[in-house]
């Protein structure tokens, strides 16, 4: 059963000791025009910082970090967008261990040269005819490697929470509390993660969900009560957090602990990361910039004047698109 094998705070404080050294704590930043735009107190931790320009590289470690000595020169193979392409390529050549990535043939170019730089092999598939699934899993039988998913794995959703866990150490040393947080979520890990971080150390405070219009598989499945697919060939801006559905694993904590979901628009993805520029001076690619484009664009009611933090989770963007977004070309 699913629930049997889902990870707990200790899982991720675990993880968060043994990630010590090997990823960066990110800022936690704020600025007041970001809370006057959305009517709270704003408090944005930047993953857009992290080692690879995002989260993934938490629970890529951590994941990898468990393999057998034995079994680690068969190397990794894994499947991505991007940002878990780049993780999991970091993180394999840290350790010594071969990896070979599955990635969309439209996957923006700096992720792939990502991957690239740190020795990771790339192998292209269609998204709209091929499963990235049914090719990595092939490849991986062929070598002998581990299979390395980018979100339906206890280690990798424990990793993720090291973020939520480094969040609310943060916000306490000082002096603040978080009444609600906002994440980007594709197909859940770190969502998932943070909410399991946050149910041991901030317990009363609520974890929400942002992500874009026609991709809102997490918003449906919550208000449903089961998984909800997207449809084929739906796409939008956000590349990164572009997935079919909820995992089984993230779906089972996500419906445990999250308050809900909130939609956004390309466009608001784009003005947030106009802000996250003007504002902050951080570099947030269109997925990363979901959740602070939710609490500029459509933050509810019940956040309003309240303490609210704010996942920018990655800031992987190809230079000639960012810089059309920030002119408004």
């Amino acid at each position: 059963m699913v629930s049997d094998s889902l990870p707990t705070y200790s899982d991720v404080t675990a993880a968060a000791h043994r990630l010590k050294g090997l990823v960066r704590n990110t800022p936690v930043l704020r600025h007041d025009a970001l809370d006057a735009l959305a009517g709270a107190r704003i408090f944005v931790k930047a993953e857009c910082l992290q080692e690879t320009g995002s989260f993934k590289i938490r629970g890529a470690t951590n994941r990898l970090l468990q393999i057998q000595e034995d079994r680690r020169a068969a190397g990794v193979v894994a499947f991505s967008s991007g940002n878990h392409a780049q993780g999991v390529a970091r993180a394999a050549r840290l350790l010594g261990m071969p990896a070979l990535i599955v990635m969309p043939s439209d996957a923006p170019a700096v992720k792939v040269e990502g991957v690239e730089a740190d020795g990771g092999e790339v192998r292209f598939y269609d998204r709209d005819t091929e499963s990235r699934e049914e090719i990595a899993e092939q490849i991986a039988a062929e070598r002998g490697a581990v299979l390395v998913p980018s979100f339906e794995d206890p280690h990798i959703i424990s990793g993720q929470g090291t973020a939520g866990l480094e969040f609310a150490a943060q916000m306490e040393d000082a002096g603040q509390r978080l009444d609600h947080l906002i994440t980007p979520a594709g197909g859940g890990g770190l969502a998932s993660g943070i909410a399991l971080a946050l149910e041991g150390a901030v317990p009363d405070a609520r974890v929400w969900v942002a992500e874009p219009a026609g991709h809102d598989d997490w918003t449906r499945s919550l208000a449903s009560g089961h998984i909800e697919q997207n449809a084929p060939g739906t796409r939008s801006i956000c590349d990164a957090i572009l997935t079919r559905a909820p995992g089984e694993m993230t779906f089972a904590i996500g419906q445990r602990l999250f308050a809900g979901g909130l939609v956004i628009s390309d466009a608001q993805a784009k003005e947030a990361m106009r802000a996250a520029f003007r504002y902050l001076r951080v570099v947030a690619e269109p997925g990363g910039a979901a959740a602070l484009a939710a609490a500029l664009a459509c933050l509810p009611e019940e956040m309003k004047g309240k303490s609210v933090g704010v996942v920018v989770s990655g800031g992987n963007v190809d230079a000639a698109e960012y810089a059309r977004i920030l002119t408004g070309a």
